[in-house]
């Protein structure tokens, strides 16, 4: 999925999902390649859209295909199904919660990136948030999970000062540093999400002007996905 392998990626869930029925992280992963070969399509990861706030809110609106959407929905649906089987049977199941997590972040990208419906967006960011320190104060190993409260903190981090109180109002998390901390766990030692948090973490940094960050990180992702060409083209023009 991150070497933009799409069909590949969604035969490989697809055969996960069928023997492993009762593992709810199958389908969610599988929304998760729909997302990512929508927003690759749209052209929505280039970096200028991140890296300038206006810009992006001023971007072109976005027709998102009808097929993809369903696919996406349909996967998520499968997943929160496994989800609610599995945590009425163990409350505590980790990687039920985790799968759970992911959901909320999907559809979270889904509501702001592509139908650009932020306040929507901003509920599911919030939950996953939520549903993370839970996981975590469980087992604080599990390092995917930060991803979550780092995007929060990360991304609410960013807005002027009265929008962040307002925020914490309203029990969303927005301290920028901690976000940056949360996102760099899940870059050294989360598994699923690893290389979606150090892509994250260059966003970051090219948005601090620390462009010796940004290729550092850059130039690891290329290396590791040379299908991906968004990481070369990026890492070009930081050269």
């Amino acid at each position: 999925m991150y070497n933009l392998q799409f069909e590949e990626a969604h035969r490989t869930f697809n055969g996960w999902e069928q023997s492993h029925p009762n593992d709810p992280l199958g389908p969610a992963s599988d929304a998760a390649a729909y997302l990512f070969s929508e927003l690759d399509r749209l052209g929505v990861l280039q970096w200028e859209l991140f890296l300038d706030d206006e810009k992006f809110k001023r971007s072109r609106k976005l027709v998102p295909d009808t097929a993809t959407r369903q696919a996406f929905d349909k996967a998520l649906a499968r997943s929160e199904q496994v989800v609610d089987n599995v945590l009425a049977r163990s409350p505590q199941d980790e990687n039920a919660l985790l799968a759970k997590i992911m959901g909320l972040g999907l559809r979270s990208d889904y509501l702001a990136l592509i139908d650009k419906r932020y306040l929507a967006s901003l509920g599911y960011m919030k939950n996953a948030g939520i549903l993370a320190d839970k996981l975590l104060a469980m087992d604080p190993s599990c390092y995917d999970a930060y991803l979550a409260i780092g995007v929060e903190n990360y991304i609410l981090g960013l807005k002027p000062a009265p929008v962040r109180w307002l925020l914490r109002v309203y029990g969303a998390q927005a301290d920028r540093d901690q976000g940056i901390e949360k996102l760099r766990l899940t870059a050294e030692k989360g598994h699923y999400l690893l290389p979606l948090a150090q892509l994250l973490l260059a966003v970051a940094a090219l948005r601090d002007k620390n462009r010796h960050q940004a290729r550092e990180l850059l130039a690891g992702l290329a290396r590791q996905f040379p299908n991906n060409a968004l990481f070369r083209r990026e890492l070009d023009r930081l050269h």
